[in-house]
């Protein structure tokens, strides 16, 4: 094995590349070559970042050309009561950010909830999709192919699912744009997140589509699917799970925590989260869902990149009038596209592993898929928690005292 000196050396004199160290050295040396590399080509000095608690091999799956890790600092919420399809009982939830008051805030919120009798929440919906777009003639052609693929779904599955022994096949559904035909593919993939898995199934079912149709594959991700993008069709169809969670707060209850009144929140609610995101033209109507999505998804090792299709939330508040005169608080969350795993990914790592510990959820379910499940359900909860505390403080006009109070 070479000392890293010396490779960093040879990658600064143009022997070698980055990519390549791994082959003249363990992972660990490898990293550490690279580090010396940007620390001499940068004036940077890498200490902190080269201090990580795992071995470097173990992230070879999940990087390329490794330098050490970023560390965020992570924290705890909860416990958080959910009574779910999946989720039972009391769960800690971790979060990692660098938002100064987000887990206070949170935190706050599902205090509310405790004191309210917990969360109800559910996963409606399950599918990822992957959405080849294929080329041909005209629209006579994309007829005969839409045909086909309705007529031989069967061997379509038969396709897609021999690639896998976990990933079911659900559904295709076509939508024709001229002489352009995208096939949407939606999996049910179990306690992965499955983007990987769905990926590989479609484009073994595109060499079916191939053989049998006037259709030319142009590329195995059309943009209709829709990864990492806001797009309206994750917003409406729904993209990995669709969770809602739900709960009803007592008024004497929001007026003795939250300082406001039920109706004065349903108010915010509506001129904000509604009226202020159509305004907008915004794809997500809440408050800051992506906040406790992206905090859990750092944490628990999720695709950071697909917080974008979690965004594409609705936040209802709801007053309701009880027989006595008092007036209660409906609030709920609805994410149509939250993509999560408890196996694969980045959820092998040893942090990211241990937070899933914290939630009971590490690796697979029983049955299959009832790991996510739970996690997007509580995951649901923490970011209606979130709504709750927001909305809160912007109805009782404490936001911004309440940053100043932190310090932030």
């Amino acid at each position: 094995m070479t000392d890293p000196e010396d490779l960093a050396e040879r990658v600064h004199d143009g022997d070698l590349r980055l990519h390549e160290l791994e082959e003249y050295a363990d992972h660990d040396d490898a990293a550490k070559a690279r580090r010396l590399l940007v620390e001499r080509e940068t004036g940077a000095e890498l200490d902190a970042i080269g201090d990580y608690a795992f071995p470097a091999e173990q992230a070879d799956p999940n990087v390329e050309n490794m330098i050490g890790a970023a560390q965020v600092p992570m924290g705890v919420v909860g416990p958080v009561d959910v009574d779910g399809g999946a989720a039972d009982g009391e769960h800690y939830l971790p979060l990692a950010t660098t938002e100064g008051a987000l887990l206070a805030s949170v935190n706050r919120g599902l205090g509310i909830i405790r004191a309210a009798g917990g969360a109800e929440a559910r996963v409606t919906k399950n599918g990822m999709t992957r959405a080849p777009v294929f080329r041909v003639d005209g629209v006579a052609e994309a007829a005969d192919t839409v045909e086909w693929v309705a007529d031989n779904l069967e061997a379509l599955r038969e396709a897609a699912e021999s690639t896998t022994s976990h990933g079911e096949l659900l559904d295709i559904e076509p939508y024709v744009v001229g002489d352009s035909v995208f096939l949407r593919f939606a999996y049910d993939t179990k306690d992965a997140m499955g983007m990987n898995m769905a990926t590989i199934a479609t484009g073994e079912a595109c060499v079916l589509v191939e053989s049998e149709t006037p259709a030319s594959l142009v590329a195995l991700s059309g943009n209709l699917c829709s990864d990492k993008k806001p797009a309206a069709v994750n917003a409406v169809e729904g993209r990995g799970r669709s969770v809602t969670a739900d709960v009803l707060v007592p008024g004497e209850l929001v007026e003795n925590r939250l300082h406001t009144t039920a109706d004065a929140i349903a108010e915010a609610n509506t001129r904000k989260n509604l009226i202020g995101s159509a305004k907008a033209g915004s794809l997500g109507f809440n408050a800051h869902a992506a906040n406790v999505v992206g905090a859990a998804f750092l944490a628990t090792g999720q695709d950071e990149a697909q917080v974008v299709e979690a965004a594409n939330t609705i936040t209802t508040m709801d007053a309701r009038k009880r027989a006595d005169g008092t007036t209660d608080l409906y609030a709920s969350v609805s994410l149509a596209s939250l993509e999560v795993g408890t196996v694969g990914g980045g959820t092998k790592l040893p942090t990211q592993a241990e937070a899933l510990e914290i939630l009971g959820l590490r690796g697979g379910g029983d049955p299959p898929g009832s790991n996510a499940d739970a996690l997007a359900e509580i995951i649901a909860v923490g970011a209606l928690a979130g709504e709750l505390s927001l909305l809160g403080a912007l109805s009782s006009r404490h936001l911004a005292s309440a940053h100043e109070d932190l310090g932030r």
